[in-house]
């Protein structure tokens, strides 16, 4: 029930970024069932490919807790995170991910490849997919559809 619960608070997050003409991807860590971090993609605002929703949450939660490491944090993300942001929280060593809708495309937590389980790595991350999935991915795909569609407007 909490994994639901803290999948909505990402989801509002990309909602957020999907108003500002961001791909709506939302995180928040969490702490002992406490929010920590809330973000959401800013790529296109500061201009900056790794400016992912994850990357900006765990700033904020290392931040919070005076720490490098988020060994008792989870991360509830909107869609599987990329390779640069499994890597990323891989090194922050953080306990779980908790992702709604999987990246065919672009994966870091299995549908690509799996930097948060590899067996090389100095650190494994419990991995959790699927929470309120269909949701998740539906703000993806409505927000390419829409751009596709203003694109070929644009074009005509």
């Amino acid at each position: 029930m909490i994994d639901q619960i803290m999948m909505q608070e990402a989801i509002k997050q990309a909602k957020l970024a999907a108003e500002k003409d961001e791909v709506p991807v939302g995180a928040v860590i969490t702490h002992q069932n406490k929010i920590i971090a809330r973000a959401h993609n800013q790529v296109e605002m500061l201009k900056d490919p790794t400016a992912h929703a994850e990357m900006l949450a765990v700033t904020q939660a290392t931040n919070f807790l005076s720490c490098k490491w988020l060994q008792d944090c989870t991360l509830y993300v909107t869609i599987e995170p990329c390779s640069m942001c499994a890597g990323a929280l891989v090194l922050a060593r953080i306990k779980r991910i908790c992702f709604g809708a999987s990246d065919p495309k672009t994966g870091g937590c299995g549908s690509v490849v799996n930097i948060a389980r590899h067996k090389k790595l100095n650190h494994r991350i419990e991995v959790k997919k699927g929470i309120l999935a269909e949701e998740c991915g539906r703000l993806v795909s409505e927000f390419f559809k829409k751009k596709r569609k203003s694109e070929s407007q644009v074009a005509n």
